[in-house]
């Protein structure tokens, strides 16, 4: 059974994800360095196929999101040489059928219109926002087959890192926290990862309902994606769904529907 190659490629990592028509399997995330050469990307997915038993040969292609132009190039050598196969780009080599309203639709980031598209796949709701708690905290709106536009905010690690970067004593921030509920910190830390989590989840809350004014009718289905939506979800009134690898659905959904 031939397999296909989904590349999520992000400002810090790289998420790699077997997959073939039943659906996704195991994936794999590595750093992204763009100064790293096809070669090396090429070695990388060779170790990751023979550790999952896959024939370099037998995968049919590569579809990639990607946010990092300067990598394109690469995974696109790397696919020919390595794979014997074409890297298909979302959504330049590979349209997605979801309109796409933006002012200048080709501003758009490839993750947040796959995002879009795999939400409106899986949910029946008229009205969708899709949170992805990435490098940047996004927001998109989707109202019926359209994505309609959104919000990009600060991301919750970018954040921790400019803190961290910007003051001497601050300590390393961990997002974890020790109780369920919220209290105010009775250590630096505890402040630390209380303000980054309960800050974000209250501006992901309040955001969400801002957006809600701007759609007609039905109140929308607001789900959640990213490394760290599931910690932030837990405080946030208004997601009603974590969905890890919402964007990995929507390449697997893009080429294989």
């Amino acid at each position: 059974m031939n397999t296909v190659l989904l590349f999520d490629v992000g400002n810090t990592n790289t998420k790699i994800c077997l997959a073939d028509r039943h659906g996704l399997g195991e994936s794999y995330t590595l750093p992204t360095r763009p100064a790293n050469t096809a070669d090396d990307w090429g070695l990388k997915v060779e170790r990751i196929l023979e550790r999952e038993n896959v024939n370099p040969q037998d995968v049919e292609a590569c579809v990639v999101s990607s946010v990092v132009p300067p990598l394109d190039p690469l995974l696109g050598r790397m696919a020919r040489r390595f794979l014997e196969c074409e890297a298909l780009f979302v959504p330049g080599d590979m349209e997605l059928p979801i309109e796409n309203e933006y002012a200048q639709p080709s501003q758009v980031g490839a993750d947040i219109l796959v995002t879009a598209y795999a939400a409106r796949e899986i949910y029946d709701y008229k009205n969708l926002i899709i949170v992805d708690f990435g490098t940047a905290t996004t927001l998109a709106c989707v109202v019926e087959n359209a994505f309609k536009g959104g919000l990009i905010c600060p991301g919750v690690l970018s954040s921790a890192s400019a803190l961290a970067g910007g003051t001497a004593k601050l300590p390393p921030v961990d997002l974890k926290l020790p109780y369920e509920d919220f209290r105010w910190g009775r250590s630096t830390s505890q402040c630390l990862n209380q303000g980054l989590v309960y800050g974000f989840a209250d501006m992901v809350d309040g955001l969400c309902h801002r957006l809600a004014d701007q759609m007609d009718d039905d109140s929308p289905f607001v789900v959640a994606t990213g490394g760290l939506a599931a910690d932030i979800a837990k405080h946030c009134p208004a997601i009603g769904e974590v969905r890890p690898d919402l964007l990995m659905e929507g390449l697997w959904y893009g080429y294989f529907k």
